[in-house]
């Protein structure tokens, strides 16, 4: 009988480690709000999500929170931390995320999130409001002095969305509202 009672307990125990060990942390969601449940604004300096998360996890009040990009440069980036966790909707104006949830930047082999490549340049230009990267990745792309490219996300660079092509492949530097990329 106590074999019985420890083999089972054993079991239950390496059940409990093992679904501890496969379990994901929660990641912020780019791309999406949390309207609702707002207790506390404050300007990011940074412009930087992960800012915005960090000071959700130093408040015990806070249990989610919703970062707002800058629209331009004079009205800076904002984080709103919540005393609930309000539905997440989808909204390209915000990273939102739960308390505990770290800021995870989409990686993929062409586009380089929150990076910038400082340099280079040989062409810059603004971009209509609404279109995103994968308009400056095109130009890049049809260009054949172009070798990188830089999107800057309104309020980063200029009011607008700009694009940045450039000759020469430069270092890439964490930089949250850019985005990057290398085409040759």
């Amino acid at each position: 009988m106590r074999i019985g009672r420890l083999v089972w307990a054993c079991v239950v125990t390496f059940a409990l480690l093992a679904a501890v060990a496969t379990s994901r942390p929660a990641l912020a969601q780019i791309n999406f709000d949390r309207p609702g449940g707002d207790y506390l604004s404050a300007p990011v300096a940074s412009g930087d999500p992960a800012d915005c998360a960090l000071v959700c996890e130093r408040d015990r009040r806070c249990r989610a929170w919703s970062f707002n990009y800058p629209t331009d440069i004079t009205a800076g980036a904002v984080c709103w931390l919540k005393n609930s966790v309000p539905p997440r909707a989808q909204n390209s104006c915000c990273v939102s995320g739960v308390r505990g949830a770290g800021v995870v930047e989409p990686r993929n082999g062409t586009v380089e999130t929150s990076i910038d490549r400082l340099g280079g340049d040989y062409k810059s230009f603004d971009l209509k409001p609404g279109e995103g990267d994968e308009v400056c990745k095109a130009a890049c792309a049809a260009d054949n002095k172009c070798r990188a490219w830089t999107y800057a996300r309104p309020g980063y660079a200029g009011r607008e969305p700009h694009c940045f092509l450039k000759k020469e492949i430069k270092p890439p530097r964490r930089k949250a509202g850019f985005t990057s990329g290398v085409v040759r």
